[in-house]
């Protein structure tokens, strides 16, 4: 029997999302992505009007995942400092169960692809971005962090350390895991923040 429209089209996404999880990162094409799914090229169109599409659908995919859980942590997690540890936590985890979806976080898997696709992850870079500084704004309100904290600086360095280890995952080949050494490193990431809130008090 045949499977639905929309079936089809998970399922497509799902072994794009397996073939970017190939260590070598060799350019995916839709002739090899069409042999993988043991159909014509013509049928991948049928669901998707061009593989950029494709590529935007894991991105959709990405974006839900991680915002539906961001906004979570926001709503049920009153502490500041702790939320920014979970939105940390998160982002490496997300990484280190979808290795093919951290070759499109680095944007590996989108070179000479439309330059749309880099555009929208530099997008959602800044969504996690923003996210962060919100939750040092509340960790500030809490005297976690200096009100008079640089608080889009250090938004920008925690989120420079998320994606240096999504780097250091997809250019091991997924052998150097996000997650491998966050119980000590994320203390380090706290002092930083913690450090920033004498700054704003009197001598």
């Amino acid at each position: 029997m045949a499977s639905k429209p929309g079936e089809r089209r998970l399922q497509i996404l799902q072994t794009l999302a397996e073939m970017l999880e190939a260590p070598k990162g060799e350019k995916i094409t839709t002739a090899a992505l069409a042999a993988r799914l043991e159909c014509s090229e013509a049928a991948l169109y049928r669901h998707f009007a061009s593989k950029a599409q494709m590529f935007e659908g894991l991105i959709e995919f990405i974006e839900s995942s991680l915002f539906g859980v961001i906004n979570q942590i926001g709503a049920e997690e009153p502490r500041g400092l702790a939320q920014v540890e979970q939105i940390l936590a998160l982002l490496l985890r997300f990484a280190q169960k979808n290795r093919g979806m951290t070759r499109v976080l680095v944007g590996d898997a989108l070179v000479n692809e439309n330059e749309r696709l880099q555009a929208r992850i530099n997008a959602l870079h800044d969504k996690v971005e923003a996210a962060l500084k919100q939750s040092l704004r509340v960790a500030a309100t809490q005297g976690q962090v200096g009100a008079g904290a640089d608080m889009a600086a250090l938004a920008s360095l925690l989120l420079c350390f998320v994606v240096g280890r999504w780097q250091q995952y997809a250019k091991s080949g997924f052998s150097r895991e996000p997650l491998a050494q966050w119980p000590q490193q994320w203390p380090l990431l706290a002092m930083a923040c913690l450090a920033t809130a004498g700054e704003a008090e009197p001598a």
